[in-house]
C-alpha cells in the first residue's frame, strides 16, 4: 500500500493534470504551454511534464506551431458519457428549430456553470446564430443558466448570486420559464425552460433569436421547448419537474 506521502503526490499531479484539461477546454483557441503555465500558476517546467504525460494518452495534442489543444481521445471519452442524451434530444431539438425558425439547444450544469450539450440551427436562414456544443457560461446569466437555477437547491448554488438574480430566479420558478436578453452574448435573446434528467444532473432547453418573442410568439415558443422536454421525458432521458 502507498505511503500518505506517495499518496498526496500522486493525487496533486492528478488534479494539476485536470486543471490543465479545464484550461485547454476553456479556451477559445489553442494554447502553448506557457499559456497553461501562466493560467494554472505553475513553473513552465512541472506543466510541460504534465503536458506530456497527457500527450502520451492522446488527451492533449500540439499543432505545427507546438500549441496545444484537447485530443481526439478525451473527446471520444467525453461523448460516450453524453451520446444517449445528444442522440434523444437531436431529432426533438432539430424540429423546434425548425418550427421556431430559432436556434435550439440542450444544456445541463456543470460545477457551476451552463454547458451546452448540443443545439440546433434553423435551416435556410441568412443569419446563423450558432450555440456551439462545449459553450459554457457562469449559470446565474442568460434564460439556460436561470432556469436551472430555478430547479436547483438554494443551498446548491455558487457563491455570489446577487439580490436581483435571486428575484429574477423565484420568478422563474413561480411561472416555470425563463427568458434573457443581451447576458450572455450581446443582442440576443434567449428563452428557456428547465428540465431534471433521469441521472439527477439538472439542465434546460434553450431557444435564441434576434428578437423579442412575446404575445402569441412567445407562446409558441414555450410550446415547442414544451415538447422538447415532453419528448425526453418520454424517451426515459428525463423525468417530469
Amino acid at each position: 500500500m502507498a505511503d500518505p506521502v506517495t499518496r498526496s503526490a500522486g493525487s496533486q499531479t492528478l488534479s494539476r493534470g485536470l486543471r490543465v484539461l479545464e484550461v485547454l477546454a476553456n479556451s477559445a483557441s489553442a494554447m502553448s504551454i506557457g499559456q497553461v503555465a501562466h493560467a494554472l500558476g505553475l513553473h513552465r517546467s512541472v506543466c510541460y511534464r504534465l503536458v506530456r504525460t497527457l500527450e502520451d494518452h492522446g488527451l492533449v495534442v500540439r499543432d505545427q506551431l507546438g500549441k496545444l489543444a484537447l485530443g481526439v481521445r478525451l473527446v471520444a471519452l467525453g461523448a460516450s458519457v453524453e451520446r444517449d442524451m445528444r442522440a434523444t434530444a437531436l431529432p426533438l431539438l432539430t424540429l423546434a428549430a425548425q418550427r421556431l425558425v430559432m436556434t435550439c439547444f440542450l444544456a445541463i450544469e456543470d460545477r457551476g456553470e451552463c454547458l451546452t450539450v448540443t443545439s440546433v440551427e434553423p435551416p435556410h436562414q441568412e443569419t446563423v446564430i450558432a450555440q456551439r456544443p462545449g459553450a459554457r457560461h457562469p449559470i446565474q446569466d442568460g434564460a439556460t443558466g436561470r432556469a436551472i437555477l430555478a430547479i436547483m437547491d438554494e443551498a446548491c448554488w455558487p457563491e455570489g448570486i446577487s439580490d436581483e438574480v435571486r428575484a429574477n430566479v423565484h420568478e422563474i420558478r413561480q411561472r416555470g420559464w425563463a427568458e434573457s436578453y443581451s447576458q450572455v452574448i450581446p443582442g440576443l435573446y434567449g428563452v428557456a425552460t428547465p428540465v431534471r434528467f433521469e441521472d439527477g444532473r439538472l439542465g434546460s432547453v434553450g431557444a435564441l433569436s434576434l428578437f423579442h418573442a412575446t404575445g402569441e410568439h412567445l407562446n409558441r415558443v414555450l410550446e415547442g421547448l414544451c415538447t422538447v422536454e415532453t419528448g425526453l421525458v418520454e424517451a426515459g432521458v428525463c423525468t417530469l419537474r
